[in-house]
């Protein structure tokens, strides 16, 4: 069984220590995710395990063949190539067979008498016969068709940033390398796109190590848990799941020993100023302890939950309204004759392909893009932020505490009173060590904490959110949520995350290309299962008579028909089953009204889990009744 075994690694970033004297092992069907806040050093142990930075301390044992394929945040290609010469071009063994047999089969056309030419095609053709290098093309293009990149001749250099990232996922993915390390993989890929990597890896006969804020993926690929906290490496058994309550009852068990050694501590500083005498070896060995009980005193880091409790101003009932709203970009139409009503405390979720115009139709809405016609009404109390998916210019040399600054030294909170800049940098998780931190010396996740943090000091009261998950860390998302969820203003927010969808949106649309937009009342959750039960009776009506039509010479003679009590069965099972999916659906939906409730999520995590199994039970009943129904 092939291994990686990580030592002692100790990784710094200028005066941060990111992780320091982890150890941990990586076996062949591991499954890990890697979770911290932004800065932890996620990223960053990712490069050390893929070779491309030296830790500081600590070494890497593995075996001398062991391959590691590497998808970073923004993967590494030639951008004059083609999408496919792209993706053949990793430096992995069987691009380089690939390579070499294309090499010696060219010199072996020019010059075919050459008997040493015939032998270097002989041996790179045994090469890939043995690599099995034969079906790599082939693979390639089932796998970019898998996520929606079709024309392979393209340019990378034409190509978006979400486009680089899926060509970039399936350059590592044909690789099957024995440990796959994949970083924020779910960005940019549609619902589709993200189900079909998730079966993809649940087949994948490696290790693998992905970084994600994607929960509903997470629980889906996951087997183990790893959470980088102030440098040092927590390890848990299980999905996301199962790690919010392990966390949960870890972080308990710390105060409590924290606590006890607090007492302890006042105890023993008592015995202390009484005079405490050092005649014997007994009295000064508790001295000792005392004085390291000293040193080892309130050392316990625990992340602090992101308390977002800004004020606001008052919003009017007008807020936004589009009539007959219409814009093409060349031969793509993004809004045809588009008309809405956005209310007060409105939460649309945008979501949909990529390329069909989400974010143009925030634009709009934010007054950057004109309209071809139509026209865009913005309400006189309406006081509007706009979380891009590309931050602001910051200058590098400039300050964290001056480039808050600049909105005031202080803010108003919900209760009225008065939050100066340093409690706000110190409640989105910059202490005050770090105040005086330049801004190009934090990480990518941590620019983008420090740019919402701006947003929300300027009070909206309408916010705009255009991907925020992609950059923030699963913590500040899930307190980001709960602000929403309690935030007196309306919110509209275009995203990939099933998981973000759910806890936010109660409105959604779905852009579905050339300016077709379904919109949806209800969580998106409720959405896809609709969507699902919409495609069932097609096949429920043609799979019958199409299993009967082959069934007539495979069935068994002494099995023609239903007994009298399958037909009983039979009669119901239908209506069973969408009871079963009807339970499934209110189980999700009270999971993710549920997500800061443990106990209560591992509660219904099970149940859930019971009743997918109960379908999948009912569905393979189903199956096999129906050849024999009437």
């Amino acid at each position: 069984m092939q291994t990686l075994r990580a030592e002692n690694l100790t990784r710094t970033y200028g005066e941060k220590t990111l992780f320091k004297d982890i150890s941990f092992i990586i076996n062949e069907h591991d499954r890990i995710g890697v979770i911290g806040v932004n800065g932890s050093g996620k990223t960053s142990l990712l490069d050390v395990l893929a070779g491309i930075t030296t830790p500081e301390a600590g070494e890497l044992v593995m075996p001398k063949n062991y391959e590691i394929g590497y998808l970073k945040q923004q993967p590494d290609l030639d951008e004059n190539l083609t999408v496919i010469d792209a993706v053949l071009a990793g430096s992995q063994q069987v691009f380089r067979t690939i390579r070499h047999y294309e090499q010696t089969l060219t010199v072996y056309g020019q010059h075919p008498e050459d008997p040493q030419a015939q032998q270097a095609y002989m041996d790179a053709e045994t090469m890939m016969n043995q690599e099995d290098a034969w079906t790599a093309e082939s693979d390639v293009k089932t796998i970019l068709t898998q996520l929606h990149i079709t024309d392979l001749s393209q340019q990378v250099k034409t190509m978006s940033g979400g486009q680089r990232k899926r060509v970039g996922l399936a350059q590592v993915l044909i690789q099957s390398p024995d440990l796959l390390l994949l970083d924020e993989p779910t960005n940019h890929l549609d619902f589709d796109s993200i189900e079909w990597l998730e079966t993809y890896l649940a087949a994948y006969k490696g290790a693998l190590m992905v970084v994600t804020h994607d929960r509903y993926f997470l629980d889906q690929v996951a087997n183990q848990m790893f959470e980088l906290s102030f440098g040092a490496l927590y390890k848990y058994t299980g999905n996301y799941q199962a790690f919010v309550q392990a966390k949960a009852e870890r972080v308990a068990r710390d105060v409590t020993a924290e606590h006890k050694q607090q007492q302890l501590y006042k105890k023993e500083l008592a015995w202390m100023r009484a005079g405490a005498p050092a005649r014997s070896t007994k009295q000064q060995g508790r001295i000792n302890r005392f004085n390291d009980l000293k040193d080892n005193l309130n050392t316990l880091q625990v992340d602090s939950d992101v308390d977002i409790s800004l004020g606001q101003q008052r919003l009017g009932k007008k807020v936004i309204e589009l009539k007959n709203a219409s814009l093409k970009f060349d031969n793509q139409t993004i809004l045809n004759d588009f008309s809405m009503l956005i209310q007060a405390n409105d939460r649309i979720g945008i979501t949909g392909i990529n390329g069909a115009g989400k974010s143009s139709l925030l634009n709009v809405i934010a007054e950057r893009l004109p309209l071809d016609s139509g026209t865009v009404m913005i309400g006189e109390t309406v006081k509007m932020a706009y979380y891009t998916q590309q931050t602001e210019p910051i200058p590098g040399d400039k300050r964290i505490i001056t480039y808050l600054q600049e909105i005031g030294e202080n803010v108003l909170n919900k209760q009225g009173e008065r939050v100066s800049v340093t409690e706000l940098l110190e409640e989105f998780l910059f202490p005050r060590s770090m105040h005086g931190t330049l801004i190009r010396k934090l990480s990518g996740g941590e620019k983008r904490r420090l740019y919402l943090l701006k947003l929300l000091m300027q009070q909206p009261n309408v916010l705009l959110l255009d991907e925020p998950t992609n950059d923030l860390d699963i913590g500040t998302l899930t307190v980001l949520e709960n602000y929403l969820a309690n935030f007196a203003g309306t919110v509209i927010t275009v995203s990939h995350d099933r998981y973000f969808l759910d806890k936010v949106g109660t409105k959604l649309l779905i852009f579905d290309g050339q300016g077709h937009i379904e919109r949806y009342a209800g969580r998106f959750s409720s959405y896809l299962k609709d969507q699902k039960t919409a495609a069932k009776p097609a096949a429920s009506k043609s799979k019958p008579v199409e299993e009967k039509t082959t069934a007539k010479a495979e069935k068994p003679k002494e099995k023609v028909k239903l007994t009298y009590a399958e037909q009983l069965e039979y009669d119901k099972i239908e209506s069973v089953i969408e009871g079963l999916d009807n339970h499934k659906s209110e189980l999700e939906t009270a999971m993710a009204d549920n997500a800061s409730d443990y106990g209560k999520l591992a509660d219904l995590q099970k149940d859930l889990t019971a009743t997918e199994k109960s379908i999948d039970e009912k569905m393979d009943r189903w199956d096999y009744l129906s050849q024999y129904a009437d």
